[in-house]
């Protein structure tokens, strides 16, 4: 069989609902109640400052004029959602995140992401996918969670992604993976500019207002080609929150372990607040991951999704109201037995003085290690086996699963 068959077989038998997979062969029973993970990546590195708000930072707030998020404010349906006595919640999340959050099913872990410090959306991206320590990377077609896979031949494995992602590739494994990719706008309205353009014809302006409209055409292009780039073919949130609910059927009756990426978190221009590109992706992911846990039914309680993303954004707004490439972030941890309703890990007051090189977050809990402790205790890895699956990893018991 060759892998387009193996691709084709593998969806159709999972769309149809058996609970069976094949694997060079094989055929392996998904049993219902047993451990389930998914990875959620979001591809161009998401602004978690304004997803999860640090309302009792005076810096904040003169960091971000046109972005900050206001305090919490009872009064305010665009203020902040009071998650405890420092940190808040983007109110767009207030149907969708929020009531996990009173229900101890999510938790936030800020200061958190990789040693990487080059703040390249690439060099980043493939260094969380592969697993290995930064600069110590001996196969960089290796992902971590083929590794994963490869050590748990018993549990079916999926990536909803277009193609097969860094992080199920060089495995032992054949891992199918569905396209969930939907067809974007296109990113420039020509008509708006002939419209300006032709407001100038005939006056001493057409040659300057028709310079200034290339250039700023050319330059809204670069952004838009690095935020594709950046994507690297990720369905948008609104198409992750469309396929939420066929994410949700084929992990429950098939799959135990899964990867979907998510794209269009590049916010360089025009980011928004509660409003806007950021707000919108945010609200969509909500409604989505919402879906998903209701989806999955009494099964939840066997479900862990983690939220990452390459890295953070700039703690500053820069002068096109966006923030641009920055270090640490903030991780989402979800499911059904999640010890959520919590901010956890290391922590340090967000204030000028505690940024990484006066820029952006550091990095207080690495992802190797957060997800090896996370991955031990679902599935009870020996130290050996999370050795395989992330080399030199010191595994952080966060107290969430």
């Amino acid at each position: 069989m060759n892998r387009r068959q193996f691709l084709f077989s593998a969806a159709t038998a999972a769309l149809a609902g058996p609970s069976l997979l094949s694997y060079s062969g094989k055929l392996f029973a998904a049993p219902a109640s047993t451990p389930r993970f998914l990875l959620v990546f979001l591809r161009g590195g998401y602004d978690c400052n304004n997803l999860l708000v640090p309302y009792s930072s005076d810096f904040y707030y003169q960091s971000r004029p046109t972005l900050a998020i206001a305090k919490p404010d009872a009064s305010n349906p665009n203020s902040a959602i009071a998650l405890d006595s420092h940190w808040g919640l983007n109110p767009v999340l207030k149907d969708s995140i929020y009531p996990l959050w009173q229900r101890k099913q999510i938790a936030f872990v800020p200061f958190a992401g990789t040693d990487d410090m080059s703040r390249s959306h690439f060099e980043t991206q493939d260094n969380i996918e592969s697993g290995e320590p930064t600069g110590e990377r001996t196969d960089y077609r290796s992902g971590f969670l083929a590794r994963l896979s490869g050590t748990m031949t018993t549990v079916p494995s999926i990536a909803f992604t277009d193609a097969l992602p860094l992080s199920f590739q060089g495995g032992k494994r054949d891992i199918p993976n569905i396209s969930l990719r939907g067809v974007g706008k296109p990113a420039f309205d020509e008509r708006q500019s002939a419209i300006l353009s032709g407001m100038y014809q005939g006056t001493p302006l057409a040659a300057a207002a028709s310079d200034g409209l290339d250039l700023r055409q050319k330059v809204s292009k670069e952004l838009q080609d690095e935020m594709m780039k950046a994507n690297r073919g990720a369905a948008t949130a609104k198409n992750f929150a469309d396929e939420t609910q066929r994410i949700a059927t084929l992990m429950r009756d098939q799959y135990r372990l899964g990867f979907v990426d998510v794209g269009g978190w590049d916010t360089h221009v025009n980011q928004g607040s509660t409003s806007g590109q950021l707000a919108n992706n945010l609200s969509n992911l909500g409604q989505g991951l919402a879906a998903y846990a209701n989806a999955l039914g009494d099964e939840w309680n066997n479900t862990i999704v983690v939220v990452v993303s390459e890295f953070g954004r700039t703690f500053r707004e820069n002068g096109n109201r966006g923030t641009d490439h920055g270090h640490g972030t903030v991780y989402w941890v979800l499911g059904g037995k999640v010890n959520g309703g919590r901010i956890a890990g290391e922590q340090v007051a967000v204030n000028q003085q505690s940024l990484l090189q006066n820029r952006d977050y550091p990095v207080l809990t690495n992802y190797r290690d957060m997800l090896g402790g996370m991955l031990a205790k679902t599935w009870g890895l020996s130290g050996s086996q999370l050795q395989t699956v992330f080399p030199g990893a010191k595994p952080k018991n966060l107290g969430l699963v």
